[in-house]
């Protein structure tokens, strides 16, 4: 059946720091970040843009109003939830104008939670060939100052119309989960941050890798040869790379060459932005497709994963024409239009959005008239300024 992402769409904050400046005023030679763990810059959210903003910011370019019309299920997949009860995706199907008969939900396991999302879209729209459905991950990943995670902190959506005879990617009937009970991140109830065992987290994130991929070569009958590039979750750029380097050896010297160079453009975007956890496999999904050559009917290898853990391997064709249905120039200037900000503004940022400390002018408000923002909580209710 020929179902997978039709659209596909990214928003990050507005705000970045450069990690080279952070390096410095962490009295950490910079190269730690740099080449240690692959890292440029890192996006930095103001408290004006949550998950829902950022999510509702992500959709709104690639929704028409016939979508509206169509989406019968929107799914927000995050860890940086902003209510226990209420799900994101409520809000956001308010906020897009999506029509009401549609099942709205939000969705946990760590990282890994947009994958399972899309694999339920998918079934989900085997029987409703004339529905869509919305996925969107978002989240702001938030470690703590001068902690051990701080470097590979980050904020950002992204957002995905899986339908019938998708324009981008057509996805495959060949997923394979791996679970496995480990506490290499995990953040307990009432906790404002997470609880990490750094080495353990990339010795489980590496084995699951290994574990999925293997028995998805063994029930598919097939081996990396078979693929364009292979698209990894990416808490940092070095990590991906780790997992694809611990199974490269077993293919032939031109996959091999062809799989590291996919990686490199795979993860430019996300060079660029760090850690977005759930959204951070798809990103580097639509870096690989604005950043590197391919062609109809390619494959494409992308491993989930989320900590705790479930890690899964599944695959999606190239579809003709897709590079018509991308805004590789949007994409790229919202990257490069943002406004730095010092390692002391950054603290600043971090500290109010911690405490939901609204700062209009730091924030910049009056230059955010086009998107999605964060207004005011008035008596724990949330109120967000709607684009005209």
């Amino acid at each position: 059946m020929n179902i997978g992402i039709d659209k596909i769409n990214f928003y990050v904050p507005k705000f970045y720091v450069d990690m080279a400046k952070l390096a410095e005023a962490r009295q950490v030679d910079p190269n730690k970040f740099l080449i240690g763990i692959g890292q440029t810059e890192m996006a930095v959210s103001p408290v004006n843009q949550d998950i829902v903003s950022m999510g509702a910011n992500a959709a709104k370019d690639i929704i028409t109003d016939e979508d509206k019309k169509k989406i019968g299920m929107v799914i927000v997949a995050t860890e940086s939830a902003i209510d226990s009860a209420k799900a994101a995706a409520v809000q956001v199907h308010h906020l897009l104008g999506i029509q009401p008969f549609a099942r709205c939900f939000e969705m946990k396991e760590a990282c890994y939670a947009a994958t399972p999302a899309i694999q339920l879209a998918k079934d989900y729209l085997a029987n409703r060939p004339e529905e869509k459905v919305l996925v969107i991950a978002s989240d702001t990943a938030l470690y703590g100052l001068q902690s051990g995670g701080e470097p590979t902190q980050g904020a950002g959506a992204v957002a995905m119309m899986i339908s019938h005879n998708p324009s981008i990617l057509q996805l495959n009937d060949d997923a394979v989960a791996y679970t496995e009970d480990v506490y290499d991140f995990w953040r307990p109830t009432g906790h404002a941050y997470p609880l990490v065992d750094g080495a353990l987290s990339k010795d489980a994130y590496i084995r699951s890798f290994q574990h999925s991929w293997n028995e998805y070569a063994k029930r598919e009958n097939t081996s990396l040869a078979d693929f364009e590039s292979l698209c990894f979750h990416v808490p940092f750029t070095k990590m991906g790379k780790k997992a694809l380097e611990s199974i490269i050896d077993d293919a032939d010297e031109t996959t091999q060459e062809r799989l590291r160079a996919g990686y490199e453009d795979a993860v430019y975007y996300n060079r660029y932005v760090g850690n977005i956890y759930t959204g951070s496999l798809y990103l580097s999904l639509i870096s690989l497709l604005e950043n590197h050559k391919l062609s109809s009917g390619q494959t494409i290898g992308l491993f989930s994963y989320g900590s705790g853990s479930v890690g899964e391997f599944f695959s999606a064709n190239v579809v003709d024409g897709y590079q018509n249905h991308l805004d590789i120039e949007g994409h790229q200037s919202a990257l490069k239009q943002r406004n730095e900000v010092s390692v002391e503004d950054y603290e600043t940022f971090f500290k109010r959005f911690d405490e939901l400390e609204f700062d209009e002018q730091q924030d910049k408000v009056e230059n955010d008239q086009s998107i999605f923002y964060l207004k005011a909580i008035n008596d724990n209710i949330r109120e967000y300024h709607v684009p005209e």
